[in-house]
């Protein structure tokens, strides 16, 4: 992933590698993994990248998704909008209900994902991804364990 010391004991295997993002799948778990490669992610290609794991969700039966942010700079609050309100809400629907994030490790990064988090919440009480099970990790193995 993109920490190279990261030693995986699960074998990913990647299904899709995109301009600012690579999707793969764990063999053997109903788990993906979609990992930020650039330090920020256009909206169109947000679109697209969740499309096609979308499609991962409907073939491989993904019952959890690992999205591992560290390489991002940039926090984007409409892609953040559209990922909980639209996608989230459509992939419940599909058994997609459990989600980790990994984030970079930068405090105002960090604090932004929590504001915008809240306010969609705040907003939106009565979406499916209030009652997801959304819990952020340091490592993409911590994310596959638990």
């Amino acid at each position: 992933m993109s920490n190279e010391s990261e030693t995986l004991k699960d074998n990913l295997v990647t299904h899709h590698k995109g301009t600012h993002a690579k999707i793969s799948f764990v063999e053997g778990k109903s788990v993906a993994v979609v990992e930020a490669t650039s330090t920020y992610i256009p909206i169109e290609e947000f679109k697209k990248i969740f499309s096609e794991i979308g499609k991962l969700v409907d073939s491989k039966k993904i019952t959890k998704l690992i999205f591992d942010k560290r390489k991002l700079t940039v926090f984007h609050q409409p892609s953040m909008e559209w990922y909980f309100t639209e996608w989230k809400e459509q992939m419940w629907h599909k058994g997609l209900k459990t989600h980790r994030k990994i984030l970079p490790d930068n405090k105002v990064f960090q604090q932004s994902v929590k504001i915008g988090r809240e306010k969609i919440k705040e907003e939106h009480p009565k979406l499916k991804f209030n009652e997801m099970d959304i819990q952020y990790k340091n490592t993409v193995q911590d994310a596959i364990d638990n």
